[in-house]
């Protein structure tokens, strides 16, 4: 009986079905841990092991069921019995995102892995995410699961770097503060309080992070970096939230073709006139946020 066991589960986490196999015959374990004698590669030998134990009766492996293991039982004579002992829940890969990590950035890994820094990770982190953001503008869920699992690298590889900086944080304490963070903005899921819409969500998350981080303008926690258009938007959206003071209007187009045909004009009038467009859009987003800081706080 071969009693089918995960590798990213802690030794001794098993099912009931798991644990009565166990009992039922002489039993022995992949690798150590388990208070089982240890019976491990090469397959073979696993098996022969086995068939002579249980006899006429049954002998129990724990460990994980691959094809290689369950062949060489059947070529040994042995009648197969799988019980599931344990299975990945969701989520369970990640585990194995960190596990390689580790190996690159451990003595004998990879010379590229060891030689990065925080600094010279950043403009793949941008790279990635700008990949990602591609593959969801195309509509390709292909491109999108590989370009996703490229972020997660960035994520993994800074927490690495700073796990070992002697910082007081790894991987696991950034998942850990995104798991308090989404139940503490989603009272409505985790907590008593009614919501009547998405609207109302938006709303409350707004208010609890402003509470949560001390923010007086709403010009605070704005990424400076983002794109020059996005982060204008960001102003706006967040100044029309608000009620406070916006830019003057112009006429534009009400599709989103003309609107770019539009922007585009302007680009080029601008670069006719040797003007940076991004960093004109940039400095006029400075001043805004200036101009709603004071209106935030009127003298």
């Amino acid at each position: 009986m071969v009693v089918a066991t995960s590798p990213r589960l802690p030794v001794g986490l098993l099912s009931r079905a798991g644990w009565a196999a166990v009992g039922s015959g002489p039993a022995y374990a992949a690798v150590p841990g388990w208070d089982l004698p240890v019976l491990a590669d090469p397959p073979a030998e696993v098996a022969t092991a086995l068939v002579s134990a249980a006899g006429e009766g049954t002998a129990v492996w724990v460990g994980q069921a691959g094809a290689d293991l369950l062949g060489a039982l059947r070529e040994a004579g042995a009648t197969v019995a799988v019980v599931i002992g344990s299975w990945d829940p969701p989520g369970a890969r990640v585990l194995d995102v960190v596990a390689v990590m580790d190996r690159l950035r451990s003595p004998g890994g990879c010379p590229w892995d060891a030689a990065q820094t925080h600094d010279s990770l950043r403009r793949y982190l941008l790279e990635e995410a700008f990949e990602a953001y591609d593959a969801l503008v195309n509509g390709d869920l292909d491109a999108l699961r590989e370009e996703l699992g490229d972020v997660l690298l960035q994520i993994a590889f800074h927490a690495r770097l700073a796990q070992e900086a002697q910082s007081p944080w790894s991987i696991d304490e950034v998942a850990g503060d995104l798991v308090d963070k989404l139940v503490r903005r989603h009272p409505h899921v985790f907590a008593a309080q009614a919501v009547a819409g998405a609207a109302e969500v938006e709303q409350n998350w707004e208010q609890i992070k402003r509470a949560e981080k001390g923010r007086t303008s709403v010009t605070e926690g704005l990424a400076r970096s983002q794109p020059a258009l996005a982060l204008a938007q960001a102003l706006v959206r967040r100044a029309t939230a608000a009620g406070l003071p916006l830019p003057p209007p112009v006429v534009v187009p009400d599709t989103e073709e003309a609107l770019g045909e539009l922007l585009l004009r302007v680009v080029r009038a601008a670069d006719g006139l040797a003007l940076d467009s991004e960093a004109a859009l940039r400095a006029a987003s400075h001043r805004y946020s200036a101009r709603l800081r004071a209106a935030e706080n009127p003298a």
